[in-house]
């Protein structure tokens, strides 16, 4: 871990002569296998900063930080930011160049997934809640997401630059053709709404596809009563595996749940769904009864 220190200011990044001078002066190549596309608007980073809340009052979990573009925008809005970069090549330009003048941002050199957060939200807020910001790899979006919210880290917020169709799926409901496990998932645990739509000329390089800006609320109380969550998401992840087979015959055939079909259909015809209804009609709630029922 290492912090940087006050020291002279450098170029405020966010346009593409600046970010392309400190990618030069590195010598830095960009690595495929982390996803790395860097922002060059500054429209969008004001936005992100301003849709997600930052104070100076916060502690702000950054993952991702790239050259330090949106850390620096951070940096000036909140009374401390954690970075967590998993290419130790970017480490020597945040803490020598893009960052140095900063006093109150910690670089870590770590892969997010690995990281102990909820001991790293206690050593470096106390325990109470923090907000995260990232701009996100896509091929690593929903685990690193889950993550945060499965293992019960003390978040307000978390606004991340993810790919336009994962950010749409997030806030999706039954029926559509995108609503699916993930949307279910989020929606459990936050408020998801999309505050920018981010096009693929705003970053270097290129990405291939659309971005969006995604905002989830942390609930303070789950909107669900259920009994044992753990099963809840084992029985949506069963219902979107096979989500052309009625639900009743993927509860059956996952290799989580040990539910008969007749159990199921119990179920269901107390809830008054048909009996060959699939997961793509239920709503979270009735997703959290059918758990109940089952036991």
């Amino acid at each position: 871990m290492l912090f940087c220190r006050k020291g002279n200011t450098m170029a405020t990044l966010g346009n593409p002569t600046n970010t392309m001078a400190v990618l030069n002066r590195y010598g830095f190549s960009f690595q495929k296998k982390y996803g790395q596309n860097f922002l060059i608007d500054r429209g969008i980073l004001e936005k992100i900063i301003r849709e997600a809340g930052i104070t100076k009052e916060d502690t702000v979990l950054e993952i991702g930080p790239g050259i330090g573009t949106m850390t620096q925008y951070l940096c000036e809005g909140a009374k401390k930011v954690i970075a967590v970069e998993i290419d130790k090549n970017l480490i020597p330009i945040l803490t020598e160049d893009t960052l140095a003048s900063y006093d109150n941002v910690k670089i870590i050199n770590d892969d997010i997934l690995k990281l102990d957060i909820n001991r790293l939200a206690e050593e470096e807020n106390g325990g109470k809640p923090i907000k995260v910001v990232a701009n996100l790899p896509y091929y690593i979006t929903t685990p690193i997401i889950m993550g945060l919210f499965e293992s019960h880290v003390p978040i307000d917020s978390v606004t991340v630059m993810v790919q336009k169709e994962v950010a749409e799926r997030m806030q999706v409901g039954p029926g559509t053709k995108d609503y699916g496990a993930l949307s279910l998932a989020v929606q459990y645990y936050a408020i998801p709404e999309i505050v920018a739509v981010v096009p693929p000329e705003c970053f270097i390089p290129r990405p291939n596809v659309s971005s969006a800006v995604i905002r989830l609320t942390r609930h303070n109380k789950a909107p669900v009563d259920v009994k044992n969550e753990k099963q809840m998401f084992a029985i949506i992840r069963a219902a979107f595996n096979q989500r052309r087979k009625t639900l009743k015959n993927s509860i059956n055939n996952s290799p989580e749940l040990g539910f008969s079909k007749e159990s199921v259909e119990t179920a269901l015809e107390h809830m008054g769904l048909p009996d060959a209804v699939r997961g793509e009609k239920l709503t979270l709630a009735q997703f959290a009864e059918l758990s109940n029922l089952l036991g």
